[in-house]
């Protein structure tokens, strides 16, 4: 009786065991940004409890504000942005764990109807809203002036911390124009009040739109939920290509569209997900030169210190 007991004890415990999940606290930058659905995607899906994970989905205002959140510890994972790497390069404990996104294909630089704008030359001399100092929509609009030979002055970014007070400096004539989704530009557009006139992704095709961090504590900690995570977000992927009305059905009230327009921004920006989390060195390098310009470093870093390929999944396991 006494060997049973035990028994019995030890198989409850086992089964506890195999039953925990590990918690993860997730952070973005936008909570209506289509490029962070793989985790909405994921956690609906079961997909996260299935390689072990609990996930508290986190929303900040601007990849500022979610590096913050990083840096004290109220965040263990950030999906974000590539310019956001140069928080890593001046010292934040953290490192890039998945490229999971390249051309930026999901931003526009759309303008108020009412404007006489209506080709990219027309844009020199504008005020356009961003979310934050440093984020990628800040130097997107700053490459594009570059490009254009209109020097640093060419045009002047606002930072508004995007979302609804982007909108609001654009409906009160605060500014021209915006740096948005296309989701939200479609929107704006049906209803008479901008003007798409810039699709980034068009132009700029070396790039690293989005990349995964993690933070150094957790991965110290426990570097396989870091590898799971991955594992989930890269599951989420293949299952977004292969379902789509699935995926729509997901995506639409997250990022606050009707079926229709989400299944034409599902269509649109698709093809930008990684299926490797691999980092291009041209898309980095490209990276690396964004910093200097920004201002956010004076000088570009050594890339292959800023992130590790070694969570991805088709990395070799490792203790």
């Amino acid at each position: 009786m006494r060997a049973l007991a035990l028994g019995l004890i030890s198989a409850v415990a086992l089964a506890s065991q195999a039953g925990a999940e590990d918690l993860l606290r997730v952070g973005n930058p936008s909570a209506t940004a289509f490029s962070f659905v793989p985790v909405n995607v994921a956690m609906e899906t079961g997909i996260f409890a299935r390689n072990g994970l609990k996930i508290e989905y986190l929303s900040f205002g601007g990849d500022a504000k979610l590096q913050q959140a990083m840096i004290s510890g109220s965040a263990d994972i950030a999906v974000a942005s590539g310019p956001a790497m140069a928080f890593v390069a001046k010292g934040a404990p953290e490192l890039g764990i998945a490229a999971t996104a390249g051309p930026p294909l999901l931003l526009t630089w759309s303008v108020r109807a009412d404007t006489g704008i209506k080709t990219v030359k027309d844009l020199k001399g504008t005020k356009v809203a961003v979310s934050t100092a440093g984020s990628l929509t800040d130097w997107l609009p700053k490459e594009l002036a570059r490009r254009q030979g209109w020097g640093p002055d060419g045009i002047t970014t606002v930072h508004t911390g995007g979302g609804p007070p982007a909108l609001m400096a654009v409906r009160n004539k605060q500014v021209e124009g915006w740096v948005t989704g296309v989701n939200q530009a479609w929107d704006l557009e049906a209803k008479g009040e901008m003007r798409t006139i810039v699709k980034f992704g068009d132009i700029i095709t070396d790039f690293i739109m989005h990349v995964t961090y993690a933070t150094n504590k957790v991965i110290a900690a426990n570097p396989d939920s870091v590898r799971r995570f991955n594992k989930s977000w890269f599951e989420a992927i293949k299952f977004m290509r292969e379902n789509k009305a699935e995926t729509v059905k997901i995506a639409a009230p997250v990022i606050g569209s009707d079926p229709a327009l989400t299944a034409r921004t599902y269509d649109e920006l698709m093809p930008m997900f990684s299926d490797t989390g691999r980092f291009e060195k041209k898309a980095l390098a490209v990276l690396s030169r964004s910093f200097v310009e920004l201002g956010t470093l004076e000088k570009e870093p050594d890339m292959s210190k800023l992130y590790t390929e070694r969570f991805l999944p088709s990395a070799p396991a490792t203790n």
